[in-house]
């Protein structure tokens, strides 16, 4: 852990803002190729420090975790026509520079983190920032398959945003593990994205929202734990033993 957070430390929280850049490449000099953060990875190492600043009761850990939850709360965490909303970067997801802008993508809500960060740095603003995440997911349902953008436009009506691909891809594939690990079991939102995103049996795919048809099949078992997490959520039903050995395979399904 200390390894990761001293990497993570010298060559991500590079900003001035305390948010940590996103892209960091090993094989341009400089590394950091791109300075913009992304939400869910801040969201995601002001959790981590959390948990183990309090399990190691480590003070220097839960410190810096809340600094961070500070640093999220005044630069990511918006209000947009009364609704609460993370923006996934500080820079280029709103108007008058995104012009369909605020651009959402609605995976970056890591709902188990949020209760994390309203205990780091108390504010109403996170329980609305989790409802009004909860809302929206219930609410984008496009295509014949109902399912969510990767990238959604909050403009007027909700709709897939100008520039990226209208799909349910790589992003929102992580959307009902966030749900079923934050213990939100709402039986009628988990059905609907995991037959949204089911092709054959139990297998997984990114899904092309016009048409339907999916895009790439998603056979790792990464990947088709996912929807196992989701059947033992809504029916009970028993991970298979396939899915309860894990075995590094590619970075993301793993």
């Amino acid at each position: 852990f200390e390894q990761i957070w001293y990497f993570t430390r010298t060559e991500l929280l590079l900003r001035d803002d305390g948010l940590a850049v996103w892209k960091w490449d090993p094989a341009v000099i400089p590394h950091v190729a791109d300075t913009n953060n992304a939400s869910d990875g801040d969201l995601l190492i002001a959790y981590a420090l959390a948990l183990a600043g309090s399990a190691w009761n480590n003070r220097d850990y839960l410190q810096t975790a809340a600094s961070m939850a500070r640093s999220i709360l005044a630069h990511l965490v918006i209000t947009s026509a009364g609704t609460t909303l993370l923006i996934p970067g500080a820079e280029g997801y709103r108007p008058p520079g995104r012009k369909d802008g605020p651009v959402i993508n609605p995976s970056y809500w890591v709902f188990e983190a949020i209760p994390v960060m309203a205990l780091l740095v108390p504010s109403d603003r996170w329980k609305k920032l989790s409802n009004d995440g909860l809302a929206l997911l219930r609410s984008l349902q496009f295509g014949p398959r109902r399912l969510p953008a990767d990238w959604v436009s909050l403009k007027a009506k909700p709709e897939p945003a100008d520039g990226f691909e209208a799909e349910f891809g790589y992003n929102s594939v992580r959307i009902p593990l966030y749900l079923a690990r934050a213990g939100i079991d709402d039986k009628a939102l988990l059905s609907r994205l995991q037959q949204g995103m089911t092709v054959t049996e139990d297998e997984p795919a990114t899904i092309d929202l016009a048409t339907g048809k999916p895009k790439d099949l998603l056979p790792d078992v990464g990947y088709r734990i996912v929807n196992d997490v989701v059947a033992c959520v809504v029916s009970g039903t028993k991970l298979p033993a396939s899915v309860r050995r894990f075995t590094p395979s590619l970075y993301y399904p793993a």
